[in-house]
């Protein structure tokens, strides 16, 4: 039985007012007209090239599109909504809202006023600009936190071994084994991504990306619950145009409890070379020793990836 109608069995039980229908053929083979009768895109689970065909054919059918996954304590979420706008109500201060750009993806539009008991409330309207994941996998980090070393120190590792596991997958089409050949190739690509990121060599340790490996290919049911209810409250206010959305990748360390979010867009600093920054093919052979030891690693099989399939709500 295929992902998709597995699963609808269950989720028809927890609504039967609510329709389901299952899609079953090759996700990659169908065209931006499969999107455009939604109202959003959710994709989970899925390799990095899926997810990004996806995003390509969400943004030709100009829907939002949300991406999550997750493997044993680490997940992540990513948002691409194009182009967003929403309203945030506020009690009114004693300075008039300016116009114009608030950040590099963000422009307020609008301000009103209304008397609601007894009080003046400030409605303001924003937009938010995105960028596809295909960019936002490349970019920097955000100026503010490249120009201070403190921030940078607080920047999790979690982002760096993702993009090392996406490189991964893209050149193997599977995720890493315990064989010595894939610690030493993906480490070697985590060293790399963490450099791109301009990171504190110090902070990519063994400790970390032992866990991070051990961890791929498995579920945890509290580490599901809390992507699916964060992926969930923003569909729900990026619908009903409320409250600032997502922007635009949000990591989750189940082990550190801790919920980071950055907004990664092509904006480079003087300091930043972006032709520097480049999506290597993960060759499996002739690989470096590795700068970060994983010996320590177990010997045996991970996961590997299952087919696609496609979760829209």
């Amino acid at each position: 039985m295929q992902r998709a109608e597995a699963a609808a069995i269950q989720i028809r039980k927890l609504n039967p007012r609510v329709t389901v229908n299952t899609i079953t053929d090759n996700i990659l083979l169908q065209g931006p007209e499969l999107y455009g009768p939604f109202d959003v895109i959710v994709a989970t689970n899925q390799d990095y090239q899926t997810l990004s065909t996806i995003n390509a054919s969400t943004r030709l059918a100009s829907r939002p599109f949300y991406a999550a996954g997750m493997h044993g304590f680490y997940g992540y979420i990513f948002a691409d909504l194009i182009q967003h706008e929403y309203v945030i109500e506020r009690e009114k201060g004693n300075r008039d809202t300016v116009l114009g750009p608030e950040s590099a993806t963000r422009s307020v539009l609008a301000a009103t006023t209304k008397t609601e008991n007894g009080k003046v409330v400030e409605m303001v309207t924003k937009r938010e600009l995105y960028s596809p994941l295909l960019l936002a996998n490349t970019s920097p980090l955000p100026i503010d936190i490249v120009a201070s070393p403190r921030k940078l120190g607080q920047v999790t590792p979690l982002l760096t071994c993702f993009r090392a596991l996406w490189d991964f997958e893209t050149g193997t089409q599977r995720l890493p084994t315990y064989s010595h050949v894939d610690l030493q190739l993906f480490t070697t690509l985590a060293t790399e991504k963490h450099k791109e990121l301009q990171l504190p060599t110090e902070m990519l340790r063994s400790e970390f990306l032992r866990s991070f490996l051990q961890n791929l290919g498995s579920e945890l049911a509290p580490v599901s619950a809390f992507l699916g209810g964060q992926v969930a409250q923003d569909v729900i206010n990026v619908l009903g145009k409320r409250e600032q959305p997502l922007q635009n990748f949000s990591l989750f360390d189940g082990e550190e409890s801790k919920g980071p979010i950055y907004a990664l867009h092509p904006i480079f600093t003087a300091d930043i070379d972006p032709t520097a920054i480049s999506i290597p093919a993960a060759p499996v052979t002739d690989v470096q020793t590795p700068e970060v030891p994983i010996s320590a690693m177990q010997n045996q099989n991970a996961p590997t990836l299952s087919g696609s399939s496609l979760g829209i709500a």
